[in-house]
């Protein structure tokens, strides 16, 4: 899973083979070797094995680097050809940038060489270039784009039918009553009545949407980042608050990834875990946590490791079977002393058990392990480590040697034939049977699955490990619980049950049996988890269609990732390819950050919901103002600048404050929304009629009768060339008041109340029950905010000029200045200060106590006036 940052040659390799699709278009595995084909290439993936290269290129002088650096000489020709008249100073200094963006490129291309590399495969492979666009589209894009073309519909159809309407009622008043012949003037009326209906189309058209999206999302990945969720595709934050499940590795990421042998079963005796010699801090395990496990193990039992790998060091290894998921074992070849070869062999237990005819017994002595043998280990020792949540390994050996074979060893005349693999890995001595725990993340993970599971999210775990240890780890996680009807298999029973024949293509009614209930997969293969994932999303069981995430870790996880509509790669133990094929990668292996992902996502949806039903109350307003306005008095009353200072400058405004509220738990109280549930709810469309009505009453109130209300001058009968009025003013302002005060109605979509905690918060807010009373003045003085704000800008930038003092103060200032001249000759300059201190302290606090005496005596006078006795 490793990509190649330079270009080298093999020195040393052990079975490798390299994915070269991102250079030469084909996807055939490459084997590489010291004698055959020893070029390494960077941007290409290390797909198996390991090795040791010598660096030979980097940066442009690498093969991916020189491709950048042609393509960047491609584009920059025309450039080029312009400079060539430029002087040899300029050319040097031209050179060295071009230099410098060639390198740059070669880092990009290491990055994002899959973006290159692909375009063969998607251009031959039409259902790739499908899938790919597939996911481009999330459900939020896809909700957002249905509902503004059906906004763009209705505000042309008004649009249209305000411009017929102003011109048909303009030509028969003007033509046909009043018998009028045309003018050239009439061409003004006519632009004007375009003008109006371009205004109903442009506040018909929610502008700020695209930016509250973009900022709902750039906020929320961000702040994502100090949750371990590192997101790569910007639309996979927003899908996750729709999923509806997620199918989870169980190694590192529900479980600590911290592995120990606590159970061994060698030469006939089970022993359990052996105490470590020196007490104090755990070793820190870097590398393969299996691998990690098992060297504890040999230092608990006294050996030392060191000494054995200097005595076999890794190029004397003279073969290599790697580990991967369709071996589920991995075999070593070393030369023996005495000539011949020793074949070691370690894997999932039932795996390599079956290759095994030959078993140490407790005398030490090997003897034959007959078929019962295998299936009374399984029964006695494999099965009851397997149902403690431990994961089984066993270890086998075989002897290659030239001379007369003993039992368990295998005769050679010259070189084995090691590609034949079932031959070389077969009648293994079985040495012994180990069960390595990896414990459940206790603190957090059983209730984290339980809030996916309150919040409608089914979690399902896809493993490599042993059937009974997948249970195990399952109901100490919470996915699965006591007397439940769900479905644990494992891969070959998923695969039979899907399919009607071994080979044949999995049928959607089988494979729709199955799914509902499913809850653990067990050693199942990559190509299983992908035909999970896939037949989950294009089940049409549901009326739904399930949106699923996935996590991953392995290289051959890479289709899987791409499949579901959110893949999560594993930042500690997963590979460069997973991570390539994700859309968000978890720094911590933790399934926590996922149900933060979740979080998140909900309230980038819960976020552009608010802003929208924000957005819709004043476009509808609007709209209708300048609609039956246009139509009633031949005018809006709202024109066209301040529909763009309404459009523009508020609602860009409320974006920020509407899209960039923080999660919180609540979040996790109700169920997905799904692929085609309407992003305006009910709930919205409520709240959006509502306020709307009450905006258009107190409006068209203003409009038809506020020349009388306020006593000013009608501004319905103006012409088109007449000065700005009061009374039109008085519509706009009011309108604009109106929607500052309904954004924060919009902060709440789901029929919340601010009041519920205040009067029944209690402890969890601090708060306690107000009194009527106490109400009128807390909303006495949160409107009082708006005066204010009045105040403070009254007050000048410059210095304050001197103003007319009161009396008293006049006369304290006389006293304080006779009290000074008869103290400045005596006293010294530092008690003169303090003096003036003490002086300006008793005038503010006379002004304090003054404005207090009139603060009671206008609220006497309030009280007695409002609540006379």
């Amino acid at each position: 899973g490793d990509l190649l940052p330079a270009d080298g040659i093999i020195i040393q390799c052990n079975d490798l083979k390299v994915d070269e699709s991102s250079l030469t278009g084909e996807s055939d595995h490459v084997k590489k070797g010291e004698q055959t084909d020893p070029m390494l290439l960077s941007g290409t993936h290390v797909m198996e094995g390991s090795g040791k290269m010598l660096v030979t290129a980097i940066g442009v002088n690498s093969q991916a680097g020189i491709i950048f650096a042609l393509l960047g000489a491609a584009g920059e020709g025309d450039d080029e050809d312009a400079a060539a008249a430029s002087a040899a100073s300029a050319k040097h200094n031209n050179s060295n940038n071009n230099k410098a963006n060639s390198e740059k490129g070669a880092k990009e291309f290491v990055s994002n060489h899959s973006n290159v590399g692909n375009i063969d495969n998607k251009a031959n492979n039409p259902e790739l270039a499908h899938e790919s666009s597939r996911k481009e589209k999330s459900v939020l894009q896809a909700k957002l784009t249905k509902l503004a073309i059906q906004i763009g519909y209705a505000g042309t159809v008004v649009a249209v039918l305000t411009v017929l309407i102003l011109i048909l009622r303009f030509s028969i008043e003007t033509f046909a009553f009043q018998k009028k012949p045309w003018k050239h003037e009439y061409i003004q009326q006519f632009v004007k009545f375009f003008i109006i209906g371009v205004t109903v189309l442009v506040v018909a058209v929610p502008e700020g949407l695209p930016l509250a999206v973009t900022l709902a999302l750039a906020y929320s990945v961000r702040k994502m980042m100090h949750d371990n969720n590192l997101v790569r595709h910007l639309d996979a934050c927003e899908t996750m608050g729709n999923a509806t499940a997620i199918c989870s590795d169980k190694t590192g990421t529900l479980t600590t990834n911290r592995m120990t042998v606590v159970q061994s079963y060698i030469a006939g005796w089970l022993v359990g875990q052996l105490a470590p010699e020196n007490k104090g801090d755990l070793p820190k395990q870097v590398g393969n946590k299996t691998e990690c496990a098992l060297l504890g193990f040999i230092q608990d039992l006294g050996q030392n490791y060191e000494a054995v790998r200097e005595e076999m060091p890794e190029e004397k290894i003279h073969k290599v079977y790697t580990f991967n998921s369709v071996r589920k074992s991995m075999s070593t070849v070393i030369p023996r002393v005495d000539g011949g070869y020793h074949l070691l062999t370690k894997g999932a237990s039932e795996i390599v058990l079956k290759k095994c005819n030959w078993i140490h017994g407790r005398d030490g002595e090997v003897r034959k392990f007959l078929q019962q043998d295998q299936q009374a280990m399984v029964r006695n020792v494999i099965e009851p480590m397997a149902c403690d949540g431990l994961r089984t390994i066993c270890l086998a050996y075989k002897d290659f040697v030239p001379k007369v074979a003993g039992g368990n060893e295998e005769q050679i005349d010259g070189e084995p034939d090691w590609d034949n693999e079932d031959v070389i890995v077969s009648n293994l001595t079985c040495v012994c049977i180990v069960g390595i725990e990896d414990p459940v993340r206790p603190e957090v993970v059983p209730d984290a699955i339980r809030k996916c599971q309150r919040s409608g999210i089914t979690v399902r775990m896809v493993t490599g490990d042993n059937l009974n240890t997948a249970r195990s780890i399952a109901l100490k996680c919470g996915i699965l619980k006591p007397g439940e009807d769900y479905i644990v298999i494992d891969g070959k029973e998923f695969n039979r049950r899907i399919r009607e024949s071994p080979d044949g293509p999995v049928k959607p009614e089988l494979f729709d049996k199955v799914w509902p209930k499913l809850r653990v997969l067990a050693r199942s293969s990559p190509q299983d988890k992908h035909t999970l994932v896939k037949g989950i999303i294009e089940s049409r069981l549901n009326s739904n269609r399930e949106v699923v995430a996935v996590t991953g870790d392995g290289t051959n996880d890479g289709p899987a990732l791409k499949k579901a509509d959110v893949g999560f790669a594993m930042g500690i133990a997963g590979t460069d390819v997973a991570k390539e094929a994700s859309d968000i990668i978890l720094t911590d292996d933790n399934f926590t950050s996922i149900v933060k992902a979740v979080m998140w996502g909900r309230n980038v949806y819960d976020s552009i919901a608010k802003f929208l039903q924000f957005q819709l109350t004043v476009n509808i307003v609007a709209v209708i103002v300048a609609f039956l306005g246009a139509c009633a008095i031949k005018d809006s009353p709202l024109k066209a600048i301040q529909m763009l200072w309404v459009n523009l400058i508020m609602d860009t405004l409320a974006s920020l404050a509407l899209a960039t509220e923080l999660p919180s738990e609540e979040l996790l109280d109700r169920k997905p929304y799904g692929r085609k549930k309407p992003l305006v709810s009910r709930t919205m469309m409520k709240n959006i009629a509502g306020h709307a009505v009450y905006q258009l009453t107190v409006v068209f109130v203003i409009l038809f009768a506020g020349d009388i209300i306020f006593d000013i001058d009608s501004g319905r009968e103006s012409t088109l060339h007449s000065s700005p009025s009061q009374h039109f003013t008085i519509i706009f302002n009011t309108f604009v008041m109106m929607t500052l005060f309904n954004e924060i109605n919009a902060r709440k979509i789901h029929g919340q109340r601010n009041v519920i905690i205040v009067e029944f918060g209690g402890k969890a807010f601090s708060t306690a029950s107000l009194t009527l009373e106490q109400w009128f003045w807390c909303l006495l003085l949160g409107a009082g905010e708006l005066v204010w704000g009045q105040v403070i800008t009254t007050i000048p930038t410059h210095p304050f000029p001197k103003k007319p003092k009161t009396p008293e103060i006049e006369m304290y200032e006389r006293q304080a200045e006779a009290e000074e001249e008869a103290v400045d000759d005596i006293t010294p300059r530092g008690q003169i200060l303090w003096i003036r201190g003490l002086t300006r302290l008793q005038h503010q606090v006379f002004i304090i106590f003054l404005t207090i005496d009139l603060f009671f005596l206008f609220q006497k006078r309030f009280f007695s006036s409002m609540f006379p006795k």
